[in-house]
C-alpha cells in the first residue's frame, strides 16, 4: 500500500502552498512556510494569521504523524516516540540528548526489508515507504520535545534503510538543510551497503555524512550477517565509500555491531582496520542489544575495550558508543520491534526507490552515531 493520496502537512511545497492561499496577500505564504518550518507551529498556533485561515489551514494541512505513546529513560536524556501514520503504519523516533549537544534519530522506512540477521527491526520485514513529509515531520516534532535546547544533530539511523527511499530521504534532507535550517554537515545518513545510493549521494549538492553498517569486514561473514553484501561485496563498498569521501570531504564511519565470538576476534579489528584506515573512516563500536531472532550475546564491555584498543594499535580512530535507551527498545536494531502492531497495510510491501536496483534483503544500524 502507498501512503495516502492526501498530502501530510509537510509534503506541500512551496508552490503547493502558494496555490493553496490562493486570493490571500503573497506573504501569507512565507508566514505559514516559514511557521512551518522554522517554528515548527500547526496551523492553529499561528496568530499572525486570520483565525479563519488558521482554521481553513488546520483542515487542510493534516499532520502526518501521530503520536501513540512515548517513554523516557537515561533520566530524561532519552526519549523514545511511536508514531501512527496513514494507513496503520508506526514508526519511532528517538531523541537523545547529551551535555553539549542534542540529536534526533529518524526512520526513513516503517520496518525494514533488508534482512540482517540480528536486527530486530530487520527481522519484521518492510511495511512500507515513508514520505518526505513524514520524514521532515520526525524532525520538527523533536525539535519542539527538545526544546528549550537546540536540536542539533539529525541521523537516518531509525527504521528502514534510507538508500532504499531514496527519493524521499533526499528531499528531505534539502527541506531539512534549506528550509528548517539544519546544517547537511550536521545530518548524517546511513546506508548497509547499497552502493549504488552512495555513489549517488556523491554527486548530490549538499555534503552530508555517511554511515556504513559495516559490522564484517571479509565476505564471507559479511553475507551471513548483511545479505545486501552478497549483491554489493566489500570491495565495491570499499571503492564506493573512497570515492564519497573524496567527492564531498566529508567524513565516513564505520557501524560495528559487537557480537560475542562473532565478529569481536583479533582477526577481525584486523580485517576491519584493513578497510577503515585507507578510508580514514571512524569507527564506531556499538555492544549487540539481544533481539528475539538473534540468540547471539553482545561481547562483553572488557572485550570491547580490548578491539577498541586493537583497533588503536592499528592506527584506527573508534569509539563506544552508549547503547542509550536499551530499557525502552530504542536502542540498536530494536526500534519499534516490540511496541509496533501490527499495521493495517503489513504485508503489501512497498517498492524501493525505482533508481535503486531491487533488493530482497540487507539490515539496520545504530540508532546512536553522534556527531561532534
Amino acid at each position: 500500500m502507498t501512503p495516502s493520496q492526501t498530502p501530510v502537512r509537510y509534503d506541500i511545497s512551496r508552490s503547493d502552498l502558494v496555490a493553496l492561499l490562493d486570493g490571500e496577500p503573497r506573504y501569507r505564504v512565507d508566514q505559514v512556510w516559514e511557521g512551518l518550518h522554522q517554528r515548527g507551529l500547526d496551523p492553529a498556533e499561528m496568530t499572525d494569521l486570520p483565525k479563519a485561515l488558521r482554521a481553513q489551514l488546520e483542515d487542510l494541512l493534516a499532520p502526518g504523524l501521530a503520536l501513540v505513546a512515548e517513554s523516557e529513560s537515561d533520566a530524561g536524556g532519552t526519549v523514545k516516540s511511536l508514531w501512527a501514520l496513514s494507513g496503520g503504519s508506526r514508526v519511532e523516533t528517538v531523541l537523545m540528548r547529551y551535555r553539549d549537544r542534542v540529536t534526533v534519530c529518524i526512520s526513513s522506512q516503517a520496518g525494514c526489508g533488508m534482512g540482517c540477521v540480528f536486527c530486530a527491526t530487520g527481522q519484521a520485514g518492510l511495511t512500507r515507504q515513508l514520505t518526505t513529509g513524514e520524514i521532515v515531520e520526525q524532525v520538527i516534532r523533536a525539535r519542539r520535545r527538545a526544546e528549550p535546547r537546540r536540536l542539533g544533530n539529525i541521523v537516518f539511523m531509525g527504521m528502514g534503510e534510507p538508500l532504499a527511499n531514496y527519493a524521499a530521504v533526499w528531499a528531505a534532507v534539502e527541506r531539512l538543510h534549506d528550509d528548517v535550517g539544519i546544517s547537511a554537515r550536521r545530518i548524517t545518513v546511513s546506508t548497509v551497503g547499497l552502493v549504488p545510493g552512495i555513489r549517488r549521494l556523491a554527486a548530490e549538492r549538499l555534503p552530508v555524512n555517511l554511515a556504513v553498517s559495516l559490522h564484517a569486514a571479509n565476505d564471507e561473514l559479511r553475507d551471513s550477517l548483511v545479505p545486501v553484501n552478497r549483491r554489493y561485496p566489500l570491495a565495491e563498498l570499499a571503492a564506493a565509500c573512497r570515492d564519497y569521501h573524496e567527492a564531498t570531504g566529508r567524513r565516513l564511519s564505520f557501524e560495528w555491531a559487537m557480537i560475542a565470538r562473532v565478529n569481536d576476534r583479533p582477526s577481525d579489528a584486523a580485517e576491519l582496520a584493513s578497510i577503515a584506515k585507507p578510508l580514514h573512516a571512524h569507527v564506531n563500536l556499538i555492544p549487540l542489544n539481544p533481539t528475539p531472532g538473534y540468540a547471539t550475546s553482545g561481547t562483553p564491555a572488557a572485550g570491547v575495550r580490548a578491539f577498541q584498543e586493537r583497533l588503536a594499535g592499528l592506527g584506527v580512530n573508534a569509539t563506544v558508543r552508549d547503547n542509550r535507551g536499551t530499557d525502552i527498545d530504542a536502542a540498536c536494531g530494536q526500534l519499534a520491534a516490540r511496541s509496533i502492531a501490527p499495521p493495517a497495510d503489513a504485508g503489501t510491501g512497498a517498492a524501493a526507490d525505482p533508481a535503486l536496483p531491487a533488493d530482497p534483503a540487507a539490515g539496520r544500524r545504530s540508532a546512536d552515531l553522534l556527531l561532534r
